[in-house]
């Protein structure tokens, strides 16, 4: 059996403000993802939630990254949110079929449901999760409350479809983000935005997906990196390869953070460390060390 994967990442890669830092102080946005992938081993990639990506924009990130990178992109918004999985075989096959150049670069594609999607509902996400080509994979975002109460029927149910179909549910965390002052704009958007609900670890699948939003304060983090820390670490030492995608309000500092976190990983089971940032080493776009 080979070794489990961390596979670590952020919400996306293209982020003019990671120069200097994570990409070099001269890195154009064709360098991006790139100098990425040379850091972290997988991308949550936001972009396809807006638009489906040309055919020679998928080849241009095939090519840019390592065969051990992997993309974990959303269906669609039109799929999920506008029309509720109904009606949606023609622009889910078309949006799978532009997304398979990427070959094995391909994780998991997220299914990420609106709140308004509830139990009522379940009938049809098992009927378009049965129609889903089994050549990928996929893991299910949901945020209806009643999907996460053991009380109601509906928790149960919808792991239970999920385990019958394989498939497991992205875990999105928000506590961090809740638990610190929210005396800054950025902090009332994104608990405005992020869905507040409870942490439900029961269903996973066999490759668990998680999403981890924090706070900008780094002690206000500190309980919550320990502990996710440690279970993946556990995860990790029974041969899961979990995916795990950082955020922060501001993202700016949020490739710092996920170093800071595989450090804490790295405190309970062997990881090697990251590679060093372009940025603060100092390189140019070219990959030669600056003179300045």
């Amino acid at each position: 059996m080979s070794a489990a994967l961390l596979r670590l990442g952020c919400p996306f890669w293209s982020f003019a403000e990671w120069r200097g830092g994570l990409y070099s102080a001269d890195a154009r946005p064709g360098d991006f993802l790139a100098q990425y992938g040379r850091v972290f081993g997988s991308v949550e990639g936001n972009t396809t939630f807006y638009h489906t990506p040309l055919p020679e924009t998928v080849a241009r990130w095939a090519a840019a990254v390592p065969p051990s990178f992997r993309f974990c992109f959303k269906l669609p918004q039109v799929v999920t949110h506008e029309r509720s999985l109904v009606g949606v075989e023609e622009v889910t096959t078309s949006f799978l079929r532009a997304m398979e150049p990427l070959g094995d670069r391909l994780g998991p594609f997220m299914v990420q449901l609106p709140g308004r999607f509830g139990p009522r509902d379940l009938t049809r996400l098992e009927r378009f999760l049965a129609a889903l080509p089994r050549s990928f994979s996929y893991a299910v975002e949901l945020r209806h409350r009643d999907f996460f109460d053991p009380e109601e029927p509906a928790s149960g149910q919808v792991d239970d479809l999920l385990a019958t179909q394989g498939l497991g549910r992205v875990v999105m965390d928000t506590r961090a983000l809740r638990a610190g002052d929210a005396d800054h704009p950025d902090i009332r958007e994104a608990r405005h935005k992020k869905p507040n609900l409870p942490l439900h670890l029961l269903q996973l699948g066999e490759v668990p997906v998680i999403r981890i939003v924090f706070h900008p304060e780094r002690e206000v983090n500190d309980p919550y990196l320990d502990e996710w820390a440690a279970r993946v670490a556990g995860w990790l030492q029974a041969g899961i390869s979990p995916y795990v995608f950082l955020h922060t309000p501001s993202n700016r500092r949020t490739p710092q953070l996920a170093r800071h976190f595989r450090e804490r990983v790295a405190r309970h089971t062997d990881l090697p460390e990251l590679p060093a940032f372009p940025g603060e080493s100092r390189e140019t776009a070219g990959g030669q060390l600056s003179l300045l």
